[in-house]
């Protein structure tokens, strides 16, 4: 069953080492099975203000094993978070695709 990783971001300082991370995450995910179902600002906000000047990621993989493996990992934790440390606020959690029944 597919597991999404939902981020909701609101940088505050665009560096070099964002950048990297950017790419980096991308390459280590996509290697993972996952793939972006969104990533950016929002094209058009219609209701409240929460998403204002915020960005939205959302990775899906095709189970949850995979989604660990990515976020959990030493790749990831180690060599890879650490390039956005300083850089926003991030607000991230992990969702599990909702039951047959209900899609």
């Amino acid at each position: 069953m597919p597991a999404y990783i939902v981020s909701v971001v609101q940088f505050t300082k665009m560096t070099p080492e964002l950048k990297e991370y950017a790419q980096k995450s991308a390459l280590l995910a996509r290697s993972h099975g996952g793939r972006y179902i969104v990533r950016g600002k929002a094209a058009e906000i219609l209701e409240g203000s929460g998403l204002t000047d915020k960005s939205v990621v959302i990775l899906e993989f095709p189970t949850m094993e995979q989604l660990t493996g990515f976020v959990k990992g030493d790749e990831y934790q180690k060599s890879i978070k650490p390039l956005r440390a300083g850089t926003g606020i991030y607000d991230i959690a992990i969702f599990e695709a909702p039951p047959p029944a209900m899609q």
